[in-house]
This record gives structure tokens, sequence and C-alpha cells, in this order.
């Protein structure tokens, strides 16, 4: 463990802190920040009416629209000359979101990192390969330092160029690589194809800024070798390291002394108890540059207190299933695309990589899932590729309780993402 003084508190001192922590940052974000003062005094909350974790329920959600409209700086709690960095979302959907920070901020961000990075079994021994984009993006810089302050040695990659990375991974005795989901599965499909698995030395892929599912861990670690982790954060709060997996892989553990989580009935408004899953809010308990209150993060997880096997007893929320945004609606039916992606890496028939069409046709929503084969020869047997096809059907009935056309494709014929990958194409929106 990375700091198992708090990686190790009890419950009750967890919350205590917590708590006394929550006091000062509603304080501390009131005084410094125009849109939470004015919000609080429209509907006529003060900060010392925040005394117990109740109270806080009273506090409005922060929504992505919020930093949006105060792009870029006036979320900011701190003068512009004790900003040291800033980093920023892509901004794809409209104006990025900006995020400050302070020294300290960068201090207390690196050891989220570095905990999380311990978590997934990482030493001070350890050659870690970040295969993120370097930039505005939190992910690269975010994990370069939390590498740095565990005492591992980094090796500065960036994003894309796959053959120079595979070169590099295996030149270097790399023995960790950080990337995204989609694209560490590109880079052992490449790999493998190469036939270079032999000659790497991983044994850790830590992974983020996307959801995986469990089907595509198993599946990367049948292929590389490696042990596979998640970690999770968004720009928002910071950036990564909110939480990540150990070795039980039973959740992600979150760091509690630095962000206080609830899952919420958005519809209901209603805080969710253990175990129950709705949306997760985050809440920063340490951040001066830009203190955040109550975020809807969109993503649906659930959370349970019970310490783990590993030996910590920080709270631990489930892998993300979906988000609210993402969330597909096809003939009043909910689908998320992780439900999909369950069934196809469950499959060893099919290649690792798929894209999700959705259109309308004759006023009627469609949703066709286009996957690669693992092995091109198949498409040349009708029978056999008959007989998938109707099985994937069946399979994607069973869990999404529609009929979804299924349509096989030969390896690597889909277009590959060296960062976060789009899955989903939705016609119906053109």
């Amino acid at each position: 463990m990375f700091s198992p003084e708090i990686e190790t508190m009890s419950r009750k001192e967890i919350k205590e802190m917590q708590l006394e922590r929550l006091k000062y940052i509603v304080r501390y974000a009131y005084d410094n920040v125009r849109m939470y003062r004015e919000r609080f005094d429209s509907i006529g909350l003060k900060p010392e009416h925040i005394k117990t974790f109740k109270d806080i329920e009273n506090i409005p959600y922060t929504t992505k629209d919020d930093l949006r409209d105060n792009y870029p700086f006036d979320l900011l709690a701190v003068p512009m000359k004790k900003i040291v960095r800033i980093h920023a979302s892509s901004g794809t959907t409209g104006k990025p979101i900006t995020c400050g920070y302070t020294r300290k901020d960068l201090d207390n961000w690196s050891t989220c990192l570095a905990r999380v990075l311990a978590m997934a079994g990482a030493t001070d021994e350890d050659i870690f390969q970040i295969s993120f984009g370097y930039g505005l993006f939190t992910g690269g810089f975010g994990l370069h330092y939390g590498v740095e302050k565990l005492g591992a040695t980094v090796v500065p990659m960036s994003s894309g160029n796959t053959e120079r990375q595979l070169m590099i991974m295996k030149d270097f005795g790399v023995t960790a690589l950080i990337a995204t989901p989609s694209y560490a599965m590109y880079l052992a499909e490449t790999a493998k194809r190469e036939g270079i698995l032999n000659d790497l030395k991983l044994r850790l892929v830590c992974m983020g800024a996307e959801a995986s599912t469990a089907e595509t861990h198993e599946s990367l670690q049948r292929i590389f070798g490696a042990f596979p982790t998640e970690n999770y954060g968004l720009t928002e709060v910071g950036g990564p390291g909110v939480s990540g997996e150990c070795r039980e892989k039973a959740g992600m553990h979150i760091n509690e002394d630095m962000y206080y989580p609830e899952i919420v009935n958005i519809e209901k408004n209603r805080v969710l108890g253990e175990g129950e899953q709705g949306e997760m809010l985050l809440t920063t308990l340490t951040k001066e540059g830009m203190p955040i209150l109550r975020y809807r993060t969109k993503d649906i997880t659930s959370l349970t207190y019970e310490p783990c096997k590993c030996g910590r007893t920080l709270a631990r929320m489930s892998r993300v299933v979906g988000r609210t945004d993402d969330m597909l609606i096809i003939r009043g039916v909910n689908v998320f695309p992780s439900q999909i992606e369950s069934v196809l890496m469950g499959m060893e028939q099919l290649g690792k990589t798929y894209e999700i069409i959705v259109d309308r046709v004759n006023y009627m929503d469609t949703l066709e899932v286009k996957v690669e084969v693992d092995d091109a020869n198949l498409l040349t047997d009708y029978s056999k590729l008959e007989e998938l096809v109707a099985n994937i059907k069946k399979r994607l009935r069973v869990v999404l309780q529609l009929d979804v056309k299924v349509k096989l494709v030969e390896p690597f014929s889909i277009k590959r993402a060296e960062g976060k990958v789009k899955r989903v194409t939705d016609l119906r929106k053109k």
C-alpha cells in the first residue's frame, strides 16, 4: 500500500474525516466561487447549515453545463497566479471543461494515482509505458506524475504509432502499460499478429478513460498474459485517480480522503444506500484551485463499504455499467453499450473491435452490431458463419430483450482509436 495510514482507516475514522472536510470545502467554495455563493443564497442555504451527511443533500447538483457556462476560469477559487497547471476535456460536444490546479492539488493528485497504481500491484521496480495522449487531457500527465511519485520508471510514449509502441515496449523491457481499454486491446491484437507476445515482459495493464467490461479484462489477460486493472476519474473533479482496482478485482477503491461519493436516484432526488445502483455524485474534499460540490458524473454504479480482502477499508465502487447520457433507447428499451460488449467479448470466435449502429427505418428504431471475427477463414464457411450469427443474436436477445442485426467483418477492418474509442453511431440524430 502506498498510504496504509489512510487506506486502512476504520469506517468511523473515515466518516469523521470526511464530514470535517465536507464542512470546510462547502465554506471554502461558498466564500471563493461566485456560482456556489449565488446558488446557495438563492435557496437560503448557508455553509453553517451543513452539519451532517444528510444536510449535504440540500446542496444543489453541479453539472457539466455549469462548468461550460463558467468557461474558462469562473469556477476557480484562487487567483490565477496560484494556478500552476490547467487541463481540459476534449470539448467535442461544446466548450471544453477546464480544471485548474495549485501545487498542493498536483501533489494530492499524484498521491491518489500512486495509490491506484500500488493497488494494481505496481512497485517502484516497474517500468511504465504511458500510451495516453499528453496535453490538455488529464490522463497522460496525471498518470505520469503518479508513476514518478510511486518511484517507478516512466516511458512517456503518448498515443499513436502502434509499431513503435510495441518496439519500445519490447526493447525497454516495459512491465506495465497505461492505456485506454480499446487501445490496450489493439496493442495486444497487433503484438499477437506480429508474433512478439513472448518477447514482452508486460505484467500489468492499467486502464482508464473509458469504461470496460470483465470480458474485456479476461481477453486482455488471455492475450497479453498481464494482469489488467481499471482506474476511474474525470476532468471535472481533477482527472484520473478517484478510484482504482486492487488485485482482488472486487470493485474500485475510492480515495475517500480526497473525494466524497454519493449514489443518487436523480429522478427521485434520493440518495441511495449501499449496494443500490444509481448515478455517482462526487464532491472534492481537498481541491484548492477548483472545488466541486456534488458533481453529476452521469456514471451508473454502486458502492460497498465492506472491507476488502486486500486489507483496504476504503469504499469500493462497482464497475461502471453505463452512463445516463450514453444510454440508447431502442423501441422503448434502455440499452447500454456495455451490455453488448459483455456478450461480444465473451465469444472466442470474435475479435475485440466492434461498432454499434442505430438508425430509424420506416419510423422504427433499428440496432445493428458490426463485429470483427478472430479468423478471416470463418467468413468463407457459410454454415459456420450463419450458426455464429444466430448464436450472437440469441445472446444479445437474452440480454437486451431486443432483436439485433449482426454483421461479421474481417479482422482489423474496423477503424481503431488511439484515444477514447467511439463505439456508437446514432444515425437518428441526423
